[in-house]
């Protein structure tokens, strides 16, 4: 039997040595991140300074106050419809804009191409952006919010459809293929029914998105609650500011059990009960 060897034991892989580029990137990393530091101009005395004023808004943010619970309610009952209606419009046609990006279904790579650039143009600009190019566009209100979330949720919610759609195994739409159907018998006999249920967690999550961007379009006049906000602010009215807040969390946390309940019975397999 041979002997166990105790007196060099094998030792550890070392870690390799780094490359110029590596070195390249590390310290263009750091100068920047310095850099960044220094343009900040983040000081002791900025800290201090600013946690004193934390408390001082805290003291005066307590107790909330809802005696304007009545304006506040009808402006988060606004932000809910700018935000449900902004995805439902952009869920909508992200589908017809997603079947034409992927590789899959698109009828061609000129037309994938320009699919995907339109994509990736309503994912780049900020939600916040968009309600600024809108609210110049049609004015002051939900209307412009409404716009701003339909390009929102096209950005975020077509490139996710379309990834979907070019997972699907080609099984199914092989066998609708070899009967003789047609390229739309194929995308809805097969590719989206395939797709339905991580196209539905996609739109949850949409939805999720767009009532948090909903409250931060109406700093900007995109209407919704974020007006509201924006006012007590201004005036200082920390009370009232603080009862907002509140709403709004209690709002997006229970959308959010909401949709984490929806999707847990989809990865289940239970779906929606047949009647």
């Amino acid at each position: 039997m041979k002997p166990h060897n105790t007196t060099n034991p094998a030792m550890p892989p070392r870690f390799r040595r780094p490359s110029v580029v590596t070195w390249v990137i590390a310290i263009s990393f750091a100068a920047f991140f310095i850099q960044g530091l220094i343009a900040a101009d983040v000081t002791l005395d900025r800290l201090v300074r600013g946690a004193s004023n934390i408390v001082r808004f805290l003291g005066q943010a307590f107790p909330p106050d809802f005696s304007r619970h009545e304006s506040v309610a009808w402006a988060m009952l606004e932000t809910l419809n700018i935000a449900v209606v902004g995805v439902t419009f952009g869920c909508l046609l992200s589908v017809p804009l997603a079947l034409l990006a992927a590789r899959n279904t698109a009828p061609n790579a000129i037309v994938r191409t320009l699919a995907r650039f339109v994509i990736s143009v309503a994912r780049t600009i900020p939600d916040l952006i968009w309600a600024l190019i809108f609210v110049v566009t049609v004015g002051l209100g939900p209307l412009a919010g409404i716009l701003a979330i339909i390009m929102d949720t096209i950005g975020f919610a077509a490139r996710f459809y379309s990834e979907r759609f070019e997972e699907v195994g080609k099984g199914p739409s092989e066998a609708l293929t070899a009967t003789g159907a047609g390229r739309l018998s194929v995308i809805f006999g097969a590719i989206i029914p395939e797709s339905f249920a991580s196209m539905t967690a996609t739109s949850l999550f949409s939805v999720e998105k767009a009532i948090r961007s909903a409250v931060t379009l109406g700093l900007v006049g995109a209407g919704g609650i974020g007006v509201e906000l924006s006012t007590s602010m201004r005036l200082f009215r920390y009370d009232q500011a603080a009862a907002i807040i509140l709403l709004i969390l209690v709002a997006v946390i229970g959308f959010e059990q909401l949709s984490s309940a929806i999707r847990k019975r989809i990865i289940n397999g239970e779906g929606v009960p047949q009647g």
